[in-house]
């Protein structure tokens, strides 16, 4: 379902179509705004449309850092998961021998209490 939603960005009026929230979409909106308007403040001689474009660097730069974040941290549950199963296996080998080891020491128990 798409909805419709009217924003304001750095006083320019938008209809914003999409699939998410209403409240979601004026959210970004308000960000967006705020940071325009935090952009030309800091310089005055900064039009509206630098101001986008500054924001917008911003804004892909930390989605990039964010997606490279994200990688990392999935190679590094793999490895975690490869190590938990590692380990498991290595556990579960040694549930193994220690039961050989019981039954070879029952086994002798019994030997030496027959003789």
């Amino acid at each position: 379902m798409v909805n419709k939603t009217r924003v304001f960005i750095a006083g320019a009026p938008y209809v914003i179509a999409t699939s998410d929230p209403e409240e979601y979409v004026e959210k970004l909106a308000e960000e967006l705004d705020e940071s325009i308007h935090e952009a030309m403040a800091a310089n005055p001689s900064v039009s509206v449309t630098k101001a986008a474009v500054f924001c917008a660097l911003d804004y892909l730069d930390r989605c990039k850092k964010s997606a490279g974040n994200a990688d990392n941290m999935r190679s590094q549950i793999t490895e975690y998961l490869a190590d938990a199963a590692k380990a498991k296996m290595e556990a579960d080998e040694a549930r193994r021998e220690v039961e050989r080891l019981k039954k070879e020491l029952e086994a002798l128990k019994e030997q030496s209490a027959s003789r």
